[in-house]
């Protein structure tokens, strides 16, 4: 069984992609009031700063920020996939899903980079923001509603 290794940085800002299980589907905009409460819920018990976040129809990339001394996200992440993955019906599972206890929704694993400076964090929250672009649902950034780009955008952030 692999082990991966992740990097304990606390307080470092943290890009993340997080996608579905089965890539093509619509299910994180279709629920995204059941993420944001799962988030929302996490973010109670276990605080951190989300610096930028955008829902796609089947992945998500966020930028987190952890307290001071904290660099446990994978507890978070489990968390957050544990809450939105119930309030969904029963996916097609696989027979390791079933030995897991898992429902199927989400890929296993995420990935993650620690930003490192001011240069590589403007660059992940361009991406976030541009990301529906990218993938040719909008023309404009400002257009996608599930993105973190209009408050920051009404905070004053620009990173052009």
């Amino acid at each position: 069984m692999s082990r991966y290794l992740r990097p304990r940085l606390p307080g470092a800002p943290i890009f993340f992609t997080v996608a579905l299980a089965r890539r093509g589907g619509t299910a994180l905009v279709d629920h995204v009031g059941l993420l944001r409460a799962a988030v929302a819920q996490t973010r109670a018990e276990r605080g951190f700063h989300i610096a930028a976040w955008v829902v796609m129809p089947d992945h998500l990339h966020c930028i987190w920020i952890l307290p001071e001394g904290d660099c446990d996200y994978s507890t978070r992440w489990r968390l957050i996939k544990a809450r939105f993955s119930r309030g969904l019906p029963m996916g097609a599972r696989r027979e390791s899903h079933v030995a897991r206890q898992e429902r199927g929704i989400w890929q296993r694993r995420f990935y993650e980079h620690h930003i490192r400076d001011e240069a590589d964090m403007a660059a992940h929250l361009r991406y976030c923001w541009w990301n529906p672009v990218k993938h040719g649902f909008m023309t404009r950034p400002e257009d996608w509603p599930y993105s973190s780009y209009h408050r920051d955008r009404a905070m004053g952030w620009s990173v052009w």
